[in-house]
C-alpha cells in the first residue's frame, strides 16, 4: 500500500465545527434518543425559508419545496406554516403531501415517470408540470382545454458532478428546446392553456448561468402568449465544507428582475417568477449524531480508520458521488481531543464503498478531525437535504434511522421512531417451508 499522504486531498488547515448545536447538546440528545439519529433545527429551516421568500423579484414570487430533499411530515409543516408550495418528484410524493394538509393546488407534480393514478391526481387539482412530448399529449388527450405547465431543456446544465447536472445534452430531464415547434402542435391540437414554463439546470450559483436560464426560459413565455409564471427551478449551490460557498440568493437573483421588467415592458406581461429550493432550505439544518464503534490502522503506511455506527444505509451521498460533509469529533465525557488526527472515516456496511471520506469514484482521502476514542461522538453536519430521504435504507438488514426535530424552544422531540427489526420484513411472504 502507498503512503498515506498520497491519499490527503486538499487537507483541511483548520477542524470543522458545528453548526447549529452546542456540544453539551449532542451528548444529551445522543443519551436521550440513541445513535445514529438525524436532529433537524426548526429555527434553522424557518431561517432559510425567509431566506428563499426574500429572492429579488419583479411582480411576484412563488417558493416551491423540492419536498424529495426532506419529506418528514414535520418539515412539511414547517413549509406549509412559511407558505411555501410544494414541488413533487412522483406521484407518492403527491400523496404525502396531500395526506399531510397541502391543498392540491398548492402542489406541483414533476415526474419523470409518468404518474399511474394521472387522472385521480390531476383531477384533484393538483398542478402538472409535463416534462416530455409523452407527458403532455397525454395530459392533453384526458384534460383538452385545460391549464399546465412545460419544462424545458434549456441546453445548458451546472453542477458540481455530471449526477446533479439536469440540463444540457446529457440530461433526460425536461422537453429539449429544438422541440419547441412540437410543443406549440401539441398545445394547438388540444386547445392546452400553458399557464407556466420551468426549466432547471442543477445545482449551481454563478450569477451568469441564472441569467442565461432566465433569458431562454423567457423565452418560451414569449412562445405562449397564456403563460404567467416562469419557473427557474431549484438547485441553489449549499456550501457544507468550510472551503465552500453558499449560493446568495440576492446576488444571483438580481440579474435576473430587470429582465422580467424587460419582459413586461415589450409583451404588456408581469410574469410571476417560481423557484424550487430543496438542499438550500435544509441542508444545513440537519446533523447525524454518531458514535465512534472501532478504531483500527493499516500499518504505518497505510490508513488510520474510524468506523461509525451509521454507514451508506443512512446517508448514501458520499457513496453516490463523493460528497463530502463535515465530521466534528465530541468528546463523551466532556473535553476537547488531544491532538488532530487524519482518519478516513467508513461505515459500519460491509460494503467497500461505505466510505464516508473518498473522492468521486471511491479512492479514499484522509479527513482532519480531533482525535477520537471508541464511544466517542462524532457529529456529521450538513445532512438536512438527500440523507434521510435517499438513504440505502435496511441494507445488511440495518433499520432505518431515528429523526429528531430540535424545536425552537430548545426542546429535541422524536419524529420518526427507529424502525423495529420485525418491520423489515414485513412485507416479506413466506411461501418456502
Amino acid at each position: 500500500m502507498e503512503p498515506i499522504e498520497r491519499f490527503i486531498l486538499n487537507p483541511m488547515t483548520s477542524i470543522e465545527k458545528l453548526k447549529f448545536l452546542k456540544e453539551d447538546q449532542v451528548r444529551t440528545l445522543a443519551k436521550e434518543f440513541g445513535t445514529p439519529v438525524f436532529v433537524y433545527s426548526e429555527k434553522e429551516i424557518e431561517q432559510k425559508c425567509d431566506e428563499a421568500l426574500a429572492f429579488p423579484n419583479a411582480f411576484g414570487l412563488q417558493v416551491r419545496y423540492a419536498m424529495k430533499a426532506n419529506p418528514n411530515s414535520n418539515i412539511l409543516q414547517i413549509m406549509k406554516k412559511k407558505g411555501i408550495l410544494i414541488d413533487a418528484s412522483s406521484e407518492h410524493e403527491v400523496v404525502r403531501a396531500l395526506h399531510f394538509g397541502f391543498k392540491p393546488e398548492s402542489i406541483m407534480l414533476t415526474s419523470q415517470e409518468f404518474p399511474k393514478a394521472f387522472e385521480e391526481l390531476i383531477g384533484k387539482g393538483v398542478k402538472f408540470n409535463a416534462c416530455s412530448l409523452r407527458q403532455l399529449e397525454a395530459f392533453g388527450k384526458v384534460f383538452p382545454g385545460k391549464s399546465v405547465s412545460i419544462r424545458f431543456n434549456p441546453g445548458l446544465g451546472s453542477g458540481h458532478t455530471k449526477k446533479t447536472d439536469v440540463g444540457g445534452v446529457t440530461s433526460s430531464f425536461g422537453i429539449w428546446h429544438e422541440k419547441l415547434p412540437e410543443v406549440k402542435a401539441i398545445v394547438e391540437k388540444y386547445k392546452i392553456v400553458v399557464e407556466k414554463v420551468h426549466t432547471h439546470i442543477g445545482s449551481g450559483s454563478d450569477p451568469e448561468v441564472w441569467k442565461a436560464v432566465a433569458k431562454y426560459t423567457l423565452e418560451y413565455a414569449e412562445a405562449f402568449p397564456t403563460v404567467t409564471i416562469v419557473s427557474l427551478g431549484g438547485g441553489y449551490k449549499v456550501g457544507r465544507m468550510e472551503d465552500e460557498k453558499s449560493t446568495d440568493l440576492q446576488k444571483i437573483g438580481a440579474p435576473v428582475k430587470p429582465q422580467f421588467e424587460e419582459f413586461a415592458n415589450k409583451h404588456g406581461r408581469k410574469l410571476i417568477l417560481e423557484i424550487e429550493p430543496g438542499t438550500y432550505l435544509v441542508a444545513l439544518c440537519g446533523a447525524l449524531l454518531t458514535t465512534v464503534d472501532d478504531l483500527i490502522d493499516t500499518g504505518s503506511k497505510g490508513f488510520r480508520f474510524l468506523k461509525l455506527d451509521t454507514g451508506m444505509d443512512s446517508n448514501t451521498r458520499p457513496s453516490l458521488y463523493g460528497a463530502r460533509h463535515p465530521l466534528v469529533t465530541v468528546k463523551k465525557d466532556g473535553g476537547v481531543p488531544k491532538s488532530n488526527v487524519e482518519y478516513v472515516v467508513v461505515g459500519h456496511c460491509c460494503e467497500s464503498g461505505d466510505v464516508f471520506t473518498q473522492k468521486e469514484g471511491g479512492e479514499p482521502i484522509t479527513r482532519l478531525m480531533g482525535e477520537a476514542e471508541i464511544g466517542d461522538y462524532v457529529v456529521m453536519e450538513a445532512v438536512g437535504a438527500y440523507c434521510a430521504g435517499m438513504s440505502t435504507k435496511n441494507y445488511n438488514s440495518f433499520p432505518e434511522t431515528a429523526e429528531v426535530l430540535l424545536r425552537t424552544s430548545g426542546e429535541g422531540k422524536l419524529i420518526r421512531k427507529k424502525e423495529p427489526i420485525l418491520e423489515i420484513f414485513r412485507n416479506e411472504i413466506l411461501v418456502v417451508e
